[in-house]
C-alpha cells in the first residue's frame, strides 16, 4: 500500500502478486475494494496494481473536476513509476479512464481490457442517460446510510468530502463525449467485456467492436482473418453485477495469455 505524487496528485495504489503488472481501475463512487472478489485470482499469475482514482478511496480530492482526460495522466504517472508499461483493465469509471490513458498515453498500455463502458455518452441505454442526468449533488445526504458511503467514511483521508465527491461525480455524468475517431486509429490490442443485459446498448457494443475491426468479416477455416481484438458478453450479468461473474477472469486472463508469444 502506497502513494505516488502524479499530475499534482497524491494517487493511492496496492500491489499484490508478482508478474507482469495488470493495473485494475474501479468504477464510479467507488474504490479498490470494488476487485476484492477478483484481485486474488489476478494475482496468482500477475502483479496486480489496485488504484483509487481522485476523490475516491484512499485517495484524496485535489482543486479540480473529476474528469477521465486527467484521471488518465494520473494513471499514466502511476505505470511509469511500475517501470514504465502495464497491462490495464478499467470498469465503468475506471474503462472510461483505461480508454482515455491508450488513447492519450498508448505507450504505457501493453494491452487493454475495457469492462462495460461505451465510447460515446449516447451509447447507454436512454433509461441510463435519464438517470445520470437526473442526479444532483444532493444525493449524498440520501447516500449517508449507503455501504457507499459507510467505505467511503472509513477509508478516506477526509471523510467531510465525500459530498464533493457525489457532486463532482454528477457533474462528470452530464458531460457529452465521442470518442468515434480516436477509437478507430487505436493500435493497442483491446478485448471490450459485457454482460449481456448491460447499461450499454447492444448495438453500440457491435459498433465499439466494429470501430476495434472486429466483426467485419469471417475469420476464414484457418483463421486467418481472426481480428487481434476480442469481444466477451458474460450471460446472466449486469453491469451492476458483473464483475461477480464466475466468467470474468477466465475470459481475461485469456485474453492476456494469449497475447504471449509462443
Amino acid at each position: 500500500m502506497s502513494y505516488i505524487e502524479t499530475n499534482g496528485l497524491s494517487l493511492y495504489y496496492e500491489e499484490h502478486g508478482a508478474g507482469e503488472p495488470l493495473v485494475l481501475l474501479h468504477g464510479g463512487l467507488a474504490s479498490t475494494e470494488t476487485f476484492a472478489a477478483v484481485a486474488p485470482a489476478f494475482a496468482a499469475d500477475r502483479r496486480v496494481v489496485l488504484v483509487d482514482l481522485q476523490g475516491h478511496g484512499r485517495t484524496a480530492d485535489v482543486d479540480r473536476p473529476f474528469s477521465v482526460e486527467s484521471m488518465a495522466d494520473d494513471v499514466a504517472g502511476l505505470i511509469e513509476h511500475l517501470g514504465g508499461s502495464a497491462d490495464v483493465l478499467g470498469y465503468s469509471l475506471g474503462g472510461e479512464v483505461a480508454l482515455r490513458l491508450a488513447i492519450q498515453h498508448p505507450e504505457k498500455v501493453r494491452n487493454l481490457v475495457l469492462v462495460s463502458i461505451t465510447f460515446k455518452r449516447n451509447g447507454n441505454h436512454p433509461e441510463v442517460l435519464e438517470a445520470m442526468d437526473q442526479m444532483t449533488p444532493e444525493l449524498a445526504e440520501m447516500l449517508k446510510p449507503s455501504p457507499v458511503y459507510e467505505l467511503y467514511a472509513r477509508i478516506a483521508p477526509r471523510p467531510e468530502d465525500f459530498a464533493t465527491m457525489v457532486a463532482k461525480t454528477s457533474a462528470l455524468l452530464k458531460v457529452d463525449y465521442d470518442w468515434t475517431a480516436e477509437v478507430a486509429e487505436l493500435a493497442l490490442r483491446t478485448l471490450l467485456v459485457y454482460a449481456d443485459a448491460d447499461s450499454v446498448r447492444p448495438a453500440h457494443i457491435a459498433e465499439f467492436y466494429g470501430l476495434l475491426g472486429g466483426g467485419l468479416r469471417d475469420a476464414g477455416w484457418d483463421g486467418s482473418d481472426q481480428p487481434s481484438n476480442q469481444l466477451a458478453v458474460l450471460p446472466g450479468a449486469s453491469h451492476y453485477n458483473l464483475l461477480a461473474s464466475p466468467l470474468l477472469v477466465p475470459v481475461v486472463l485469456g485474453f492476456l495469455q494469449s497475447s504471449v508469444p509462443q
